[in-house]
């Protein structure tokens, strides 16, 4: 390991240390050691992997910084990897002077409107632990190509777009553990189009990655989500959310996660999602999918969004069971809390609780609305005190709402209607719900949208 002091680097946040650290890399073995200090640098510090070797950066306890004050990143990590995460495709120059860069222990602290953190290009098993990424455009950022990537124990804050930036990468196996994510401008953590499989984030705390004031980029798509998934020209498939605190404070069109995928695929562009365990709340929308094939949705706690708690158009394949789903209101709050369907199939949501939810208005909606649903089945859940409707079909068909509590015990009921089914609705099936507290009617349903029976209607 080569000590940058050794290389004429100063480390008092005056001097620019740029050629010292650079020639550190190049002259060295690739493993830079970075002592307590501020280095300041003015370009990228950029290692060829192919002619160093493997290496990277250590810092000593996260007392060493990097103040980039030019464009691009502070650290540009180059290497050649063309294959797949399968050792066959893993050429032997990739094994002997790429494998596995490691950075940690510093802080990078951006001073340039379009500084970044870490860019990383073609690389095999690099990976990110112990270090602080903040005031920069992107704090990670994946491009073109890369393989067996690990972010850990991290934290990437307060970056003016995205905290880590996965863009149009070729990236199999990617995991991002126990990190705070937090305060960065537009998302904590972006995907855009790509070839993206096995993708685990799990154990972080996700918070307040929105820009309030701020409704959209100058694009016109919304801003501000903790991850935000957009493949609609790429794919995002096997990815894991799981057991992280994932909130925000409330932004017009912003949403906790957002998957929009893409139908003009074979499959579906964003499919095989797994949601689970987690505490989501307090963003315009929880859960905002588009265009989704296959996600599971399960034992999250997820409260406080004023558009939807989830909101699914155009998808295939949604299982969604045994959350909680509750914002005990105050006068003062405008939360809506709800799940609302359009244009989807093949829907399953049980075993969830649900208190007090608020989405629709007495026009039209309700706690779980379905427009243009097909084979979608609604059981074992509790759909407590409705504002305005425990459920409501329109233009579905097939669907089925069965061994579901729908109860309004507020002592000035405001449930118009239990269950109502509206529009060309058929074949459709209501049996053996526990229904009280409607005021005009329990069910709603003409015999040729629904067949009911077996449901207990209480005054």
């Amino acid at each position: 390991m080569v000590s940058v002091r050794d290389y004429g680097a100063v480390g008092d946040g005056k001097k620019d240390d740029t050629d010292a650290i650079q020639h550190a890399i190049d002259a060295g073995n690739g493993l830079i050691h970075l002592p307590k200090g501020t280095y300041l640098i003015t370009r990228p510090l950029v290692f060829k992997l192919s002619q160093t070797g493997p290496g990277g950066i250590l810092g000593e306890a996260g007392t060493s910084r990097l103040i980039m004050k030019g464009k691009g990143p502070a650290v540009h990590v180059i290497g050649n990897h063309q294959g797949t995460a399968l050792p066959s495709s893993v050429k032997p120059g990739t094994w002997e002077k790429e494998r596995f860069p490691v950075f940690r222990d510093f802080e990078i602290l951006g001073d340039h409107p379009e500084a970044d953190g870490v860019q990383f290009y073609r690389t095999m098993m690099a990976t990110v632990t112990n270090i602080l990424i903040r005031n920069c455009r992107y704090g990670i950022h994946l491009f073109e190509r890369n393989r067996n990537f690990i972010l850990a124990d991290s934290h990437i804050y307060d970056n003016s777009e995205y905290g880590v930036f996965i863009d149009r990468c070729n990236l199999h196996q990617i995991n991002i553990c126990g990190n705070h994510i937090s305060y960065n401008k537009k998302a904590g953590i972006k995907v855009f189009n790509g070839d993206l499989h096995n993708f685990q984030i799990t154990g972080n705390d996700i918070e307040y990655n929105n820009n309030p004031g701020v409704d959209k980029s100058p694009n016109g798509e919304p801003t501000g989500a903790e991850i935000d998934f957009e493949v609609p020209e790429g794919i995002a498939s096997e990815v894991t959310i799981a057991s992280n605190t994932i909130q925000a404070t409330i932004q017009p069109g912003g949403a906790n996660i957002r998957i929009y995928g893409s139908i003009n695929k074979p499959a579906y562009s964003a499919r095989l999602i797994s949601i689970t365990g987690n505490i989501i709340g307090s963003q315009s929308l929880g859960i905002d999918f588009k265009n989704v094939y296959r996600a599971t949705i399960t034992g999250n706690t997820i409260y406080g969004n004023p558009d939807n708690s989830l909101r699914a158009i155009h998808c295939d394949g949604v299982a969604m069971g045994t959350n909680t789903i509750s914002w005990k209101m105050r006068e003062s709050d405008q939360s809506k809390d709800g799940i609302y369907f359009e244009d989807s199939k093949n829907i399953a949501i049980s075993g969830t609780i649900t208190d007090s939810l608020a989405s629709g208005n007495p026009k039209s909606g309700g706690a779980f609305h379905f427009v243009k649903c097909e084979d979608a089945s609604i059981n074992d859940v509790q759909i407590i005190n409705p504002v305005h409707r425990g459920v409501e079909l329109e233009e579905c068909v097939r669907c089925r709402i069965s061994n579901c509590n729908i109860v309004d015990k507020k002592e000035n009921h405001s449930m118009l209607e239990a269950i109502r089914i509206r529009g060309k609705s058929k074949d459709n099936l209501i049996m053996n719900n526990i229904i009280s507290g409607a005021v005009r009617k329990g069910i709603d349903a003409t015999k040729d949208s629904a067949t009911v029976q077996g449901n207990l209607e209480l005054a």
